[in-house]
């Protein structure tokens, strides 16, 4: 859980020489925050290497911008350390810290232009003159705004407004950058665009980054890992790719993207393949060696971009299948969602709209299809 190694690497050859840690470049040590009797931060531990780029992902309560204000030195902590650079810093005020912080709300100051927003933070350090010009003229072609220097706030658009908090929270070169929301007052076509320009940003720097989003697509875009919390502590540590496809808590799987879940009995193992009965019906699942051996009930997280919506004569070959009836469907641009009822439940199919002929209507009569391998199990926590 608190490895600072970014999950997902493959192990070193044989061959090869000694493998190279990333240094650890923010260490987080039982922290912990409570209101009243609400822990807002649990005991949270965690180590974000040199040059990752981190997200804290959870839903409202969670704890994630808590945690965030707690490192920036905004949130006073209950108990815990925070380390950079194996250095505390959790008796510093916010401004020995050392961190650029953008807020989601930019708090930009009116009375200044862009360029003197962004001059702001060297000015309290004491740069001035030559040196000073230089990093702002590199902060402001950094994020693209060399049209827009003279301008106030208030005649740049959010899009603009968020690059010129980039810009301040960047132009002194710190060691880490927390972002607290930043795309979230935007609207939703401007925030992807920015988020490929921030990932961009990012590599471009090689400058540790720290992001709370309770966007899954965003997080999920932009991150070299994610951490999912919930009630202020960790539910998994991995990168979107290992989140997403080997979720270990329905938690997980439910909150990052969208997922059916087949509860049944733990039935024999054949073939590698564990089969799970569910209401007289047999679902075969290939194990994987990363998951949790069940019980007497096993509980299967299904994607629903895994499930194939079939005529109800379908043959289906090496594959689960089940028949049911379309409760309602939708097209979506890229995708038809079905929403289908089946013996084993109600059960959500997004498939590629392309090329898949007419949406089936509700009341029609289906079957679905899924490969042995398209399910996780899961947790039931």
């Amino acid at each position: 859980m608190t490895s600072s190694v970014p999950e997902g690497t493959s192990p070193p050859s044989p061959m090869a020489g000694p493998r190279i840690e990333p240094r650890v470049a923010l260490s987080i040590r039982e922290l912990t925050k409570r209101y009243g009797s609400v822990a807002a931060i649990d005991r949270l531990s965690l180590d974000i290497a040199s040059g990752e780029f981190l997200s804290l992902l959870g839903p409202s309560g969670s704890g994630k911008s808590t945690i965030l204000m707690a490192i920036a030195g905004f949130v006073d902590p209950d108990g815990g350390d925070i380390l950079l650079d194996g250095q505390p810093v959790g008796g510093l005020p916010p401004e020995k810290r050392g961190f650029g912080v953008v807020f989601q709300g930019y708090a930009l100051f009116p009375h200044m232009t862009v360029r003197g927003n962004i001059a702001y933070p060297l000015k309290l350090r004491g740069i001035r003159g030559a040196e000073l010009d230089r990093r702002v003229e590199r902060a402001i072609d950094l994020v693209h705004l060399q049209a827009f220097a003279g301008r106030m706030p208030r005649q740049l658009s959010g899009g603009q407004q968020q690059r010129v908090a980039l810009a301040r929270a960047l132009v002194f070169d710190p060691a880490v950058v927390l972002l607290d929301e930043p795309l979230s007052a935007l609207d939703k076509k401007l925030r992807a665009e920015l988020q490929f320009e921030l990932k961009s940003l990012h590599q471009r720097l090689g400058t540790t980054f720290v992001n709370v989003t309770h966007d899954q697509e965003e997080a999920m875009t932009m991150s070299d890992r994610i951490v999912i919390l919930r009630d202020g502590r960790v539910q998994q540590i991995g990168t979107p790719d290992a989140l997403y496809n080997t979720p270990a808590t329905r938690f997980v799987a439910d909150f990052l993207g969208r997922a059916n879940f087949l509860e049944g009995e733990a039935g024999p193992v054949s073939g590698g393949c564990l089969t799970i009965g569910i209401d007289g019906a047999g679902v075969r699942h290939r194990l994987r060696d990363s998951e949790p051996r069940m019980g007497r009930t096993a509980l299967l997280a299904l994607r629903p971009e895994r499930l194939s919506v079939l005529a109800p004569d379908a043959a289906v070959g090496d594959r689960n299948r089940v028949e049911g009836r379309v409760v309602t469907s939708a097209f979506v641009g890229s995708q038809h969602i079905h929403v289908v009822e089946t013996p084993l439940g109600v059960l959500e199919a997004h498939t590629p709209a392309f090329g898949a002929g007419v949406l089936r209507k509700p009341g029609e009569a289906v079957a679905l299809a899924w490969p042995w391998d398209g399910g996780v199990l899961v947790e039931d926590r």
